[in-house]
This record gives C-alpha cells, structure tokens and sequence, in this order.
C-alpha cells in the first residue's frame, strides 16, 4: 500500500500522541512505601565476625532522634540501644560486648532472643497428650530458657523490613523435631522493628507440625545511666500479684499478692529500697527473680512496666501481649563478665523486664497454657518506649 506524505504525518502524530500518553500514565503511578531520606530512617548491615553455621551480620537500626538499634543474626541478640538523654547526649543503655566472642561463650544471656522455652520449667520435664518428654536440665535439676542449646545460640538468616514509617529486621529460623527434647519441628521469625517515636517492637510467629510447649522472649539487660548499680533506677510493674518460688525458683502455684511486700512496684519505687529486706521470696531469688502476673483487661497490648532513672532523666515503657513480665535484678552478675569497652559488670549492674508466660507453665494447669498445636499460630508483641523527664 502506497503511503501519501498526509497519511504519513497523521500516523506520526498519533504515534507522538500515544507515546506522551504512557509517559504520563507511568509518572502517575504510586511508588511503593519505602523509607525516605526525609523520614530519617535508616538501616545498615555490617560484618560481625563469624560462626561455622555462617557469618554473623549485625543489622543497625536508626531514627531522627539519634536512636540506635543493633541486632545481630546470632542468637537474634539486641547488642546495642543507644538512646537520648534529658541533654540530648546519646548513650548506650544496654549490657553486651564489643564483639562476637563474647556471645559465643557462656554467658549470661545478654540481649538474646530465648526459647523454645523461657524460664524455667521443673526437672526439665512436660507431659502432652500422655507422652511425658525429658529435656537437658541446666539450671541444677531443672531446665532455663530452652535447655544446653537454646535459641540465644542459633544462627538466623536476616531479612531487613522497610515501611514508610519503620524500619526493621527479621530473624527466621527451624528447630528440628526433637531438637533438646522438643517435639515437632517449628518454625520462628521475630522481628525488631524501629520508628521515629523512639519505640523499639519485638513481634514473635511461631508454627509447630506436632503438639510443643513455646514461650519466646529477650533478655536484655538494662541500664539506663550506662554503668553502675541499678538499685537507684525506679521501677513501677503493673502488677498486683506475683508468683512465689521455691528453692529452684520454680512458681509454687500460689499468686500472691504483692500488697504490703517488697514485691509491690505498683505505685513506682527505687529497686534498691526493699531488695535486701527479710523475705524468703527475695532470700530465693537473691533479690527480685520473679514473674509479675500483669493486671490486664482482656487480649491485646497492655502496660506491663516503667524504668526511670533520674541523672539522665531516661526512661522506657513496656507495653506487650503477654500475661507477664519476669522481673530480673541482675544477682548472678558477678564482674566476670567483661563487656563493652572492657567494662566488668557487677553485681546488679543490669535488670531485665522479661516479657512472657509464666514459668513451669507446661506443668501447672491453672497457669496460661504455652500448648502449641499444629495448625495454629503463636504471635506475640512487646513494645519498649525510651524516653526523657526533664
């Protein structure tokens, strides 16, 4: 077919048209939610030494205010928290080391991801559906957060997460069917998320193919001035009773009421006011080792814990889902511990705030149940807030 010079012009002027026509709808469309420069979010992955399960990344999260956030894919531990002052000086208000070594030894749980189980659970034994099942005891007769090998000693594989509002990272990870005497094979993913609120959130998932007991947590220690005791921190516990131990610090049954104790938190006091007072529960527990039932009204988030400490004027807020908080004055610290920046940490130089299920919750049935089924999820939510009084 023969094209004229005007049929020519005109199909140019359509093509011209058309093409000006996609241009647009292109620059129409919405671009995905992503962290933008403006929001002041950031995060950064770096080397941080090595196992032979895999190298070790250390995932840094941060926000406008200067907030920091580390966590590395060993053990899902939270090796920093670097957070503002009521002069704007940022500090670091968490107990870990420098690096990686100091996390592969023993230690005392600095920061880490802890499960199956955390606490404890009584001879290290646990009955489902008739079948009693034994795990590795290594807290004298009993069993402490999971067993020999637990989740703190586990490598993740890291998955950094972005919102136009947060940014994070989540730690995934299988424990095999009868992996320290667990049954089923689970599958977990916590994930540490960071905004510009300066709220740090812990968001647990687990599923089982078999019937297992699961109580994930953190066991990060803190302290909010950056070194010495804590006994001046002040501590409220939303919580009007409390579980009492017995000589292995395994719960009796009993919630006692913190009224009139040096258990009661409720109203806000020095941790350091009631610790050495003539008590058998503190006698136990060397001091405060104890699970605090929170005064909760039905499902979701609920305030569990405040920690204030006056020459730096920080704070931080615990909110969770979960139905309790261990309360830990750090009485097995004992300096052997060399930390960041060769610092040896003492006796009580760092508390933890525990959020979880009770202790020994497989074997006491009037306790929430830790029972996973398959088919079902385990979800779980912690928020820490840091913050300043003037």
């Amino acid at each position: 077919m023969k094209i004229t010079a005007q049929t020519y012009l005109l199909l140019l002027l359509t093509f011209l048209l058309g093409a000006c026509q996609t241009s647009n709808d292109v620059a129409e469309q919405p671009e995905p939610p992503s962290v933008t420069e403006d929001s002041g979010l950031a995060i950064s992955e770096t080397p941080f030494g090595s196992t032979p399960a895999g190298p070790v990344t250390k995932y840094t999260l941060r926000n406008r205010n200067g907030m920091e956030v580390s966590v590395i894919n060993r053990g899902g531990i939270i090796t920093n928290i670097i957070v503002p002052d009521q002069a704007g000086e940022l500090g670091d208000v968490v107990l870990g080391f420098d690096e990686l070594d100091g996390y592969l030894g023993v230690y005392p749980y600095f920061g880490a991801l802890v499960g199956r189980y955390g606490n404890r659970i009584a001879k290290g034994q646990f009955t489902i559906d008739g079948k009693t099942y034994q795990i590795p005891t290594n807290n004298k007769e009993n069993t402490l957060h999971g067993g020999e090998v637990g989740f703190d000693k586990r490598y993740y594989a890291g998955e950094t997460v972005r919102t136009d509002s947060t940014v994070g990272v989540t730690m995934r990870g299988t424990s095999p069917d009868g992996d320290q005497g667990y049954p089923g094979n689970l599958s977990v993913a916590v994930t540490y998320t960071l905004n510009n609120d300066n709220e740090l959130m812990l968001s647990y998932r687990a599923e089982t193919d078999a019937p297992t007991h699961v109580n994930l947590t953190n066991h990060t220690y803190f302290n909010l001035k950056g070194g010495g005791e804590i006994l001046d921190h002040v501590l409220t516990l939303n919580a009007s009773t409390f579980t009492p131990v017995d000589g292995g610090l395994i719960p009796t049954g009993e919630l006692r009421p913190v009224t009139g104790t040096p258990f009661d938190f409720t109203e806000g006091k020095p941790i350091g006011r009631d610790i050495m007072a003539e008590n058998e529960q503190l006698k136990l527990g060397l001091g405060y080792d104890h699970n605090f039932v929170l005064d909760r009204n039905g499902d979701g988030m609920a305030p569990a814990a405040t920690l204030y400490e006056a020459t730096t004027g920080r704070t931080v807020e615990v909110e969770t889902t979960e139905p309790a908080i261990q309360f830990y004055s750090g009485n097995f610290l004992d300096g052997t511990d060399i930390g960041k920046g060769g610092k040896a940490y003492a006796y009580r130089t760092g508390l933890c705030l525990e959020t979880q299920h009770y202790p020994d919750s497989p074997n006491q049935p009037d306790f929430p149940s830790t029972l996973l089924r398959p088919g079902e999820v385990y979800q779980s939510q912690t928020i820490y807030r840091f913050g300043v009084r003037e």
